[in-house]
């Protein structure tokens, strides 16, 4: 199997995710619509309308001065149109609070896998997102 065009599609994806984690419409069209979401807190969301609301909350608090950067350390392909993406999560905690006030309430770093799934246009899209704080 050849997976080299793939690969680089979701090196692609993995990028585009990055980029838009502050636009509460652009993100979750980049997951399937039943995907399943577990982030760094352990909270889990069930489909893409469920992780747009989540998203919208979360941009309108705090949350919002949280960003994180991704990358991409391993891909394994179970088919040719499912891959294991490996990445490690490191969060920028910019919150008011959290710059020389005490520890963030965040890990600094979280190991991050996804299920990425081709539709049938050939676009990837992640179906599940589930990240797992490194002490």
């Amino acid at each position: 199997m050849d997976t080299t065009n793939a690969t680089h599609a979701i090196r692609e994806l993995v990028a585009r995710s990055q980029e838009a984690q502050t636009d509460p419409e652009v993100l979750p069209a980049l997951h399937t619509s039943d995907l399943v979401l577990i982030n760094l807190a352990g909270r889990r969301v069930f489909g893409r309308e469920a992780f747009e609301s989540a998203m919208t909350a979360a941009l309108a608090s705090p949350l919002r001065d949280v960003r994180t950067t991704l990358e991409v350390d391993d891909i394994r392909f179970v088919r040719p149109d499912v891959a294991i993406v490996s990445l490690t999560k490191t969060v920028h905690d910019e919150r008011p609070d959290a710059q020389g006030q005490g520890p963030s309430d965040f890990p600094a770093r979280g190991a991050m896998t996804y299920v990425a799934t081709r539709d049938e246009d050939d676009n990837w899209r992640i179906a599940l997102a589930q990240t797992t704080p490194i002490a």
